[in-house]
């Protein structure tokens, strides 16, 4: 059975910091002027807020400072190798660890489906299919509204993923809704149009010299 392609564009907006990115899907970048529907488009690559990153950067600043003014000024018994060692563990702690949770998660949205990864070692993959419908909820905390962040929860039968911490959450949500209604359109068509001539496809690709 013929699985139609959804196709649709939407204007370049940019979130703040980069964080959320959509454009015209363009033909051209493979190479070639090819037929939209043969093809799956990206529409939009991001990722968390990196508001809490904040903390981070401002216990790195910390931490740099204070080593900078103790080293080899410390009282005994304690040595510099001391110090080194507890910097190191903080900025493990609190500037590494919590870049690399950052980091390890990515949201991307294409005419097709949207899919949610994790991990940086260990990647894990979860996606929702445009034309099979999902429902999409908003939550929002007071903290959210207030740096324009929100999640949202992506349910279809038993399956739900969460967009968390994502900027511009209505504009996704906007986003998401109008692919699912090309996608489901786009699916009936092509399935009235098996059911009106259910031959259409096999002589199309029947052999000519045949």
């Amino acid at each position: 059975m013929h699985r139609p392609r959804c196709v649709h564009t939407l204007a370049a907006i940019h979130g703040p910091r980069g964080a959320l990115s959509l454009g015209w899907p363009d033909p051209r970048e493979n190479g070639s002027m090819t037929d939209p529907e043969q093809q799956e488009l990206r529409i939009a690559t991001f990722r968390r807020s990196a508001a809490a990153l904040g903390w981070s950067a401002l216990v790195l600043i910390a931490v740099s400072g204070a080593t900078g003014y103790l080293y080899s000024n410390l009282p005994a018994p304690f040595e510099d190798w001391m110090l080194l060692a507890a910097a190191g563990a903080v900025v493990l702690l609190l500037v590494v660890v919590p870049w690399w949770r950052w980091a390890s998660g990515a949201y991307v949205v294409t005419t097709r489906r949207i899919i949610v990864s994790r991990g940086l070692v260990i990647r894990r993959r979860h996606e929702l299919l445009h034309a099979t419908g999902y429902g999409i909820e908003l939550v929002r905390g007071p903290m959210q509204s207030m740096f324009g962040t929100g999640t949202l929860r992506l349910t279809s039968g038993g399956t739900e993923l969460e967009l968390r911490n994502v900027h511009n959450p209505k504009l996704v949500r906007e986003t998401l809704t109008d692919q699912i209604e090309i996608c489901q359109i786009l699916a009936h068509r092509a399935a009235q149009q098996e059911a009106a001539d259910p031959y259409l496809d096999h002589e199309d690709e029947r052999d000519p010299r045949n």
